[in-house]
């Protein structure tokens, strides 16, 4: 440990800590545009400029990395040429700037915004010159607004270094240097996964999900509509922080309401799906273990980003993927089948609309013919199974737009039969949490018996990729391997391309793959500002839930038994194929 000073307060810090992360810890906030912890630092703003004390030189806190030079020195983080420097910066970035923040999708949310408000700037010296670009929508998920882009970066490091898809990139330089696809050519056709990790850590407006809300608004409003809802298992852990509650806040019984009111006639929980889900994979994952049905490991399909990555990167590994569709395409399906049957509602009047945590859900609707399968089951139009997909951002502004007190709603329940759901449910949403909740079934198809204590540790913490085995007490043993963030993806699939090039037994037998990291907690839709702290706490209010549950194991959700016996039959039997599974295909990276 170094010991130094940070204007004047005493701080140690551990050799290659940077200055910024050692600021945070001593209470002392210094701006940055361009930083960001999950992301590599690389000094593009300029704002995090400090000194040495009795030094004329400004050094970057975001990489400047504390080495023994810094013993016993001071450094000063603010005074009047630190403050009119990073003002003149500000200055000049704003006017490049398009200066129509009341029609910014980040308005309010925006860190630009933030920082010229908190250094009091009303107007600009200098020029106004905005480069003037198209907004290019072409991509089903994400809008790209370059004009806006404060060439922070972030964007192209998220993209590159963390998810490992280059499909966004610098092009042109000074006052004509954009961000856009690789090659220049619309969004929609590059490599991009649809998963948002863009938009989540752009700090201003330049990328943002597409907004859908005023078609949902319409189908609302449509009095020939029964609007059906469902919400994903992150976002009850999240939406409260656009309420000002802390991360991980549980807020199901009130987003139940919320919807309510907002005019949706029924509210159903992706939960519900997420156990169905665990039902379909776990008997999928035993006829492996069999040697039927399919070449070991098995690869969960839930997360779209990944399903887009694997068609696109590892078209080979197909065979390997499961079938089974992702809980909010499962309960799309049910909605439109057994409950409309259930309910006498016809199922073309049925609008269903799904609340994510992830952009890529929005993608994944019309991913193929597959998410149709209740007009083919009803030999009817009745559309998608899912008509439409909002993020948890959209939703809050949805709320707020209703005038809806959010933190004053009494809780309500979700309605039946595609409502309740179990403690395994409610973990899909963090990284692991697809694992853990299949073994807990899994097990207990292999073994014949309930597995003793239903909490799989192994699978749990934001560790890039992590690994264990279950032990059976026949002397089986599977093994399994949890990913999460594109870019820890490679190094698991490689490892299986080899076993299999050499001819060897693969290395696991199980492999769960969330494109984002931390899983659903952190997707591209999820609030803004999401770290590894604020991850924790999401992924720990999932937990939570789970551990309150009065059931812990998807096999043990009554709703989920009655639904077999009254509709599907058996898990992976024909109705249940024809409905909850789907098929992949091999795409190209850049659309044609």
């Amino acid at each position: 440990m170094i010991d130094f000073s940070i204007n004047g307060i005493p701080v140690s810090a551990a050799e290659g800590e940077t200055l910024m992360e050692a600021a945070r810890r001593a209470g002392v906030i210094i701006p940055s545009l361009c930083y960001n912890p999950d992301l590599p630092a690389w000094a593009s703003c300029g704002i995090c400029i400090v000194r040495v004390a009795g030094s004329p030189r400004m050094i970057r806190a975001c990489c400047t990395a504390v080495d023994s030079s810094y013993a016993g020195k001071n450094i000063i983080t603010h005074d009047d040429e630190i403050i009119k420097t990073r003002r003149v910066v500000l200055e000049l970035i704003l006017s490049n700037h398009p200066n129509d923040c009341l029609q910014c999708p980040r308005n309010g949310c925006c860190e630009l915004q933030t920082l010229a408000s908190d250094f009091g700037i009303r107007e600009t010296p200098y020029k106004r010159m905005v480069n003037e670009i198209p907004v290019d929508d072409s991509n089903p998920a994400i809008t790209l607004c370059a004009e806006k882009c404060v060439r922070c970066g972030r964007c192209v490091k998220v993209c590159q270094d963390v998810q490992n898809v280059w499909a966004l990139e610098f092009l042109g330089r000074g006052f004509h240097g954009k961000i856009a696809a690789a090659a220049d050519i619309p969004l929609g056709e590059s490599p991009c996964i649809k998963c948002g990790q863009c938009a989540a850590h752009c700090p201003v407006g330049a990328i943002y999900e597409r907004d859908d809300t005023a078609q949902l608004w319409d189908a609302l409003h449509d009095p020939a509509l029964h609007p059906v809802a469902q919400i994903a298992p992150a976002v009850r852990v999240a939406i409260a922080e656009e309420f000002g509650l802390e991360p991980g806040t549980l807020a199901t019984g009130k987003l139940y309401a919320a919807l309510r009111r907002l005019g949706f006639k029924t509210v159903f929980d992706t939960n519900f799906g997420a156990d169905l889900t665990v039902m379909e994979e776990s008997r999928e994952l035993v006829k492996r273990l069999e040697g039927n049905n399919g070449p070991l490991p098995l690869i969960t399909s839930c997360c779209p980003s990944w399903v887009d990555y694997l068609e696109k990167y590892y078209p080979d590994m197909i065979p390997n993927f499961s079938t089974a569709k992702s809980p909010m395409q499962m309960v799309g399906a049910m909605i439109k089948t057994y409950w409309a049957g259930k309910s006498g509602v016809a199922p073309e009047k049925v609008y269903s609309a799904a609340i994510m945590p992830c952009t890529a859900k929005k993608w994944e609707t019309r991913r193929n013919d597959d998410m149709r399968s209740a007009g083919a089951y009803h030999g009817t139009d009745a559309g998608y199974d899912v008509d439409i997909v909002i993020t948890t951002r959209e939703l809050a502004r949805m709320i707020k737009q209703a005038g809806i007190d959010f933190l004053r709603l009494e809780d309500e329940r979700a309605d039946n039969p595609l409502g309740p759901y179990s403690g395994a449910g409610t973990i899909f949403g963090v990284t692991g949490g697809v694992m853990e909740a299949a073994v807990r079934t899994a097990y207990s198809l292999v073994a014949g018996k309930e597995l003793l204590g239903v909490e799989f540790k192994p699978a749990r913490g934001l560790e890039g990729v992590k690994e264990a085995t279950i032990e059976f007490e026949d002397g089986r043993q599977v093994n399994i391997a949890v990913a999460h963030q594109m870019g820890n993806i490679a190094s698991v699939l490689d490892r299986l391309r080899e076993a299999k090039k050499a001819g060897r037994k693969p290395p696991y037998d199980f492999v769960e793959v969330m494109a984002c990291r931390g899983g659903c907690i952190s997707g591209g839709g999820q609030p803004y500002g999401a770290v590894d702290e604020i991850r924790k706490k999401r992924g720990q209010g999932l937990y939570s839930d789970d551990s309150k549950a009065g059931q812990r194991c998807a096999h043990h959700n009554p709703m989920i038994a009655q639904l077999y016996k009254d509709f599907l039959g058996e898990p992976n039997g024909k109705l249940a194929h024809k409905l909850l599974h789907t098929s992949y295909v091999e795409r190209e990276l850049y659309v044609k």
